[in-house]
């Protein structure tokens, strides 16, 4: 008994579905890729909509979508930045899959130019730009920091580079090495000097006395 009952509840609802399938529907695996219609770039997560079941998916990261559908539905797609795009399935298709392909329109919203001014009114823009001290351009410029006072003021203040002190060192050794052998003595402690020195007064004293 407890059998039969369980039976004849299955055909009952069995029968319910049938008559609520409509007669001729099958079903079909739905499936595809949404990208954009201008860059063939994946548009992802799209939600799709069965305007026919009002059932509703969306699709993955990559833009890939599959669900099962009839032939005959209404498939929306909808996107932030897109427009929407609508599909519906062939009512003949043979198979039991259908693949497509699902191409987007990115939606451009043009606004209105708005300039921003810091000046509240055109008085103090007036003010401004009298006030405006107009930078000098590329010549001035170079002029300025090729003139003397500029070039005195950076070789004072500007320390050397690792070039100029190698050059002076450089110069400084090739001079010791030059003078190396050339001793200036005191002039004190020459006898040749002083004996010369000695001539010359004696050499003074005798002019004086013939004059």
């Amino acid at each position: 008994m407890k059998y039969s009952f369980t039976l004849l509840l299955m055909l009952f609802f069995a029968g319910a579905f049938a008559q609520q399938m409509p007669a001729g529907k099958k079903l079909l695996q739905f499936s595809g890729m949404i990208t954009d219609v201008d860059s063939n770039r994946v548009v992802p997560y799209v939600t799709i909509s069965n305007e026919s079941t009002n059932e509703q998916r969306s699709a993955n990261y990559q833009g890939y979508f599959s669900f099962v559908a009839h032939p005959g539905d209404t498939i929306m797609f909808t996107a932030v930045g897109f427009t929407k795009a609508q599909l519906v399935i062939p009512v003949d298709h043979p198979s039991d899959s259908y693949t497509t392909m699902v191409k987007m329109n990115s939606e451009i919203v043009y606004l209105p130019t708005v300039h921003i001014y810091p000046w509240a009114t055109t008085e103090e823009f007036t003010k401004e730009f009298l006030s405006m001290k107009v930078a000098d351009d590329d010549v001035e410029i170079a002029k300025k920091n090729l003139s003397s006072q500029s070039l005195m003021g950076m070789a004072q203040t500007l320390s050397r580079d690792a070039g100029e002190i190698s050059g002076i060192n450089w110069r400084l050794n090739h001079d010791r090495a030059l003078n190396k052998n050339m001793v200036q003595t005191n002039p004190l402690l020459n006898p040749f000097a002083w004996g010369k020195f000695t001539q010359q007064i004696l050499n003074g004293d005798k002019s004086r006395k013939g004059n």
